[in-house]
């Protein structure tokens, strides 16, 4: 036999063999269709809380473990400063977060960008940087190594009709795969 017929041959029982095997015949011969649950990353999660209880939410670097507690909660809030106030047709609302760091690595971020309230609409509302009557600020920027805290406010402005039901807080300015929701009505 010619070289050419015996690699057609060849070729031919090769496919034959791909296409009883389950395999398309591009490389993915063996390959099991349905990935495996155990290899799979860990999917995006919420924990659920009222104020005044903990979470702790894992970050996206090793290490990173925070528990966040929602100290208290302020609807309206009162603008602390003489000229800083909410725009027409708006409120102003806070949330009194507590961040310990219980990981291993040091807790570096933007609080309040990681930080959002979500009304009975489903509407979303990022953090605003202001001060209010209720107490000291979350600074734009913490470092907190493992087992100390950072205690401050964290001013969001919405809609005066906005009922709001949720705080929402997530690590890596929300991006990590675990978010925190407190029911705050």
């Amino acid at each position: 036999m010619r070289k050419s017929a015996v690699l057609a041959v060849f070729g031919a029982l090769a496919l034959t063999a791909l296409t009883a095997c389950g395999g398309s015949g591009d490389g993915e011969a063996g390959r099991n269709p349905e990935p495996k649950a155990e290899s799979s990353p860990p999917g995006p999660s919420v924990q659920r809380a009222a104020v005044g209880e903990t979470l702790t939410l894992r970050g996206q670097g090793e290490g990173e473990r925070v528990a966040v507690t929602v100290r208290s909660w302020a609807d309206p809030a009162t603008s602390a400063g003489e000229y800083d106030k909410p725009g027409g047709g708006k409120r102003w609302v806070a949330a009194q977060l507590e961040l310990r760091n219980t990981g291993k690595a040091l807790y570096d971020e933007i609080p309040g960008a990681g930080a959002e309230v979500i009304d009975d609409q489903g509407q979303r509302f990022r953090s605003k940087t202001a001060e209010v009557t209720a107490g000291p600020g979350m600074p734009g920027s913490v470092k907190v190594p493992a087992e100390e805290k950072a205690l401050g406010w964290i001013v969001f402005e919405v809609p005066v009709e906005s009922k709001i039901v949720t705080v929402q807080f997530g690590l890596g300015s929300g991006y990590a795969d675990q978010a925190g929701w407190w029911a705050v009505r």
